[in-house]
């Protein structure tokens, strides 16, 4: 095994470093693919062009999608798989071959900032934690060989069962037989290369493992009078501050207090199984929004570490038809792989901005108009949504949704009668389409107003059935 080795400007890359952190945080998304119907990599660079996201990322380094990702200004994690973990520990020309068939070959084109040195190794059944820091330290000198080392970061993802102890977070501790064999040798390795812890934090699990103790407003950042920490004396408004700084004190306790931390997976599912209590999409649009407002807004990192801007990555952009386990895991997606939003969420600066300066309380909606080329959907602006139909509700929910939108709800439905304009094409889900968005625009774009029990939800982007041009609003 070739010896690891240390830049002499490592000082320089710690500074470069902190640097890369600006005074508000980031949000990412994640892009997984365990699934059989999600759209080509070029549509998906596509889609987060249009939406305004420039972090994702991945679980591999797939060569569509990182040719896709090409030029397109995306910052991009990358990943090396745990079950390459061990070739990568044991031989540096296996280390060095990979960076240059998966790095090198797409670097700078394809904006490639870290590489994730496997996923949660700690809880890979597969015993994969002795081959961790070991990897990370010749993937570095691989990329250090094509001077590379100073652009792209090594990191690796943990699960918070890598603590000991998280409650209350002044308390946070790393579990006892982790700490000698890998956490303090990849604490030190993260120093002295100037990267950063990568965590994954799911307050979802938490809540619904404790629903008796933690109420669901603490947990999707909505007002509630908080907890202050018997340890610390500070308060605590959400439980995502508290999970990230029970991190922050377990490597305090190890004396990492440099260590900066990127957030690599968080995420609430829109829906589960009956015993997965808070599973549903308004919790979903709640929990995700919310806390994209909290990192966007410069308000600062935690309570702990209030300087630190919290860096995110959501988790995840699509539905993964494919996972397996429970329903939720099939359901954290923003996207459904039609690309059409599961929920409304902002995902961008501009986009929280825009809420500020939107009505709520019943007036009209501010938006701005739609594009004058009915054609070309990725100008629609910043602010506009709209209500589709949900084709997977069923024909029976469908009609009986549309029976209440044209009637008792007052939606114009008369373009969608038989001979007018919107009547082709003739089919239940473009009509309930229709109707749904004329409901929805007429009621100011109110929250709840694009639900119909499940049957429909809202959208970023102008439909299009036919011909037929959709109302913004009235």
């Amino acid at each position: 095994m070739a010896a690891f080795t240390v830049s002499h400007s490592f000082f320089f890359l710690l500074l470069l470093s902190a640097s890369a952190f600006a005074d508000t945080g980031m949000i990412g998304i994640n892009y997984g693919r365990i699934a059989n119907n999600l759209p080509t990599p070029d549509k998906v660079v596509a889609l987060l062009k249009s939406h305004g996201v420039d972090r994702i990322k991945l679980y591999d380094t797939d060569s569509t999608v990182l040719t896709a990702l090409a030029n397109s200004n995306i910052s991009v994690v990358v990943a090396l798989p745990n079950e390459l973990l061990s070739s990568a520990a044991g031989d540096q020309s296996f280390a060095d071959n990979w960076v240059q068939a998966n790095i090198s070959k797409y670097y700078p084109s394809t904006k490639i900032e870290a590489i994730a040195v496997g996923n949660e190794v700690f809880v890979d059944p597969n015993n994969t934690t002795k081959f961790l820091v070991p990897a990370m330290k010749n993937l570095y000198n691989s990329l250090k060989k094509n001077q590379l080392d100073s652009s792209i970061k090594i990191s690796s993802p943990i699960a918070l069962s890598a603590l000991q102890n998280s409650y209350p977070s002044s308390s946070g501790s790393f579990k006892t037989e982790l700490i000698e064999p890998v956490i303090k040798p990849m604490l030190d390795f993260l120093r002295q290369t100037g990267s950063y812890l990568m965590v994954n934090a799911y307050p979802f699990f938490a809540y619904t493992a404790n629903t008796d103790v933690i109420s669901l407003d603490y947990a999707l950042f909505k007002e509630n009078s908080g907890n202050v920490d018997s340890g610390n004396g500070l308060k605590y408004t959400n439980l995502f501050d508290a999970q990230i700084d029970a991190v922050f004190a377990a490597m305090s306790a190890l004396n990492f207090n440099d260590v900066k931390m990127v957030i690599t997976e968080t995420g609430w599912p829109s829906a589960g199984d009956e015993k997965e209590v808070g599973a549903g999409e308004d919790n979903a649009a709640a929990y995700n929004g919310n806390l994209v407002r909290r990192v966007l807004s410069g308000s600062g990192g935690t309570p702990l570490r209030p300087k630190d801007p919290l860096n995110v990555y959501l988790f995840a952009l699509f539905n993964e038809n494919q996972k397996p386990g429970p329903t939720s895991e099939r359901n954290y997606g923003l996207f459904y792989p039609n690309e059409q939003k599961v929920y409304v969420v902002p995902l961008t600066q501009a986009e929280v901005e825009n809420e500020k300066t939107t009505p709520v309380n019943g007036s009209k909606s501010q938006a701005p108009a739609p594009s004058s080329d009915e054609n070309d959907v990725s100008k629609a602006k910043v602010g506009q949504t709209w209500c589709v139909a949900n084709g997977k509700a069923g024909d029976e929910k469908l009609q009986k949704a549309i029976d209440y939108a044209c009637g008792e709800g007052g939606a114009d439905c008369r373009p969608i009668q038989d001979g007018s304009t919107c009547y082709d094409p003739n089919t239940l889900e473009a009509h309930a389409s229709y109707a749904f968005n004329s409901y929805y625009q007429k009621n100011s774009r109110k929250t709840g107003s694009c639900d119909f029990g499940g049957a429909a939800y809202v959208v970023t982007q102008s439909p299009r059935y036919g011909n037929c041009e959709f109302p913004t609003g009235y």
